[in-house]
């Protein structure tokens, strides 16, 4: 197995073309997943390329049919106005050499398309439950900071502490070195769990910056069924800072 394979699915790139790439792979909360394959779905997007590499998890994935596959990633084209590109999929790489050749290979992609401006999603881990979560936002250039925060998104130069990690924060460096604009948008989230209630304040952000439309029903439903879960985590939290308070009276 090569250490990266990019299998290219349509016979005709050059009609896929877009300026703007939305990376959403797993992460904290599985945030920028969540939007990426949401708008895929929505948007019934179309499978540009499939990426495998040695420098994924050692593991295989089993679908709801019970059938085994490698851990891979994928580029769709959605025809929005403007078009989209959108990188989603099972995972990141399982070393720091692998994010770097990884990146390498999706901004090769980006370029042949076309890209020019870079969209990476993902959650913000603060380690307790949010009822509205702010959208933070960094980015190569100033006047990205600006586009956000008027589309919804909050500047906060000490948020994240230790900055970005893995293909969110690479796709924006080294995408940066070929020219390409690169902002991150990264929902408030507890870590606990899949959370859709962020992922649908990233989405809200993303699309007032591109100027699309994405209906955020299926996102609200996902929330609506979580709703039990988060009501008991609401009560640890609660019954673990009484416990507190408690022992330090």
């Amino acid at each position: 197995m090569d250490p990266v394979t990019v299998s290219l699915k349509i016979n005709n790139p050059e009609d896929f073309s877009a300026t703007i790439l939305i990376e959403g792979l797993p992460g904290v909360g599985h945030v920028g997943k969540l939007v990426a394959d949401h708008i895929v779905d929505e948007r019934k997007g179309t499978l540009l390329a499939e990426i495998t590499s040695h420098h994924f998890p050692p593991q295989i994935f089993i679908d709801r049919e019970g059938i085994a596959h490698l851990p891979e990633n994928q580029l769709y084209h959605v025809a929005t106005d403007p078009p989209i590109l959108l990188l989603t999929g099972d995972c990141q790489s399982t070393s720091p050499e692998g994010h770097y050749i990884l990146t390498g290979h999706y901004l090769d992609l980006a370029a042949r398309f076309g890209v020019q401006r870079i969209y990476t999603l993902g959650g913000y881990g603060v380690g307790r439950l949010v009822e509205i979560p702010r959208v933070l936002c960094a980015a190569d250039r100033s006047a990205l900071i600006v586009e956000a925060t008027e589309a919804g998104a909050v500047f906060s130069p000490d948020e994240p502490p230790g900055g970005i990690i893995g293909a969110a924060g690479l796709l924006i460096g080294l995408g940066s070195k070929r020219g390409m604009e690169g902002i991150a948008l990264l929902g408030e989230t507890s870590g606990y769990l899949v959370d859709p209630i962020s992922s649908r304040a990233v989405l809200e952000v993303l699309c007032r910056m591109i100027g699309i439309e994405i209906d955020p029903t299926r996102l609200d439903q996902t929330a609506e069924e979580l709703e039990g879960v988060l009501d008991k985590l609401k009560e640890s939290e609660q019954h673990r800072e009484h416990e507190e308070l408690s022992y330090i009276g």
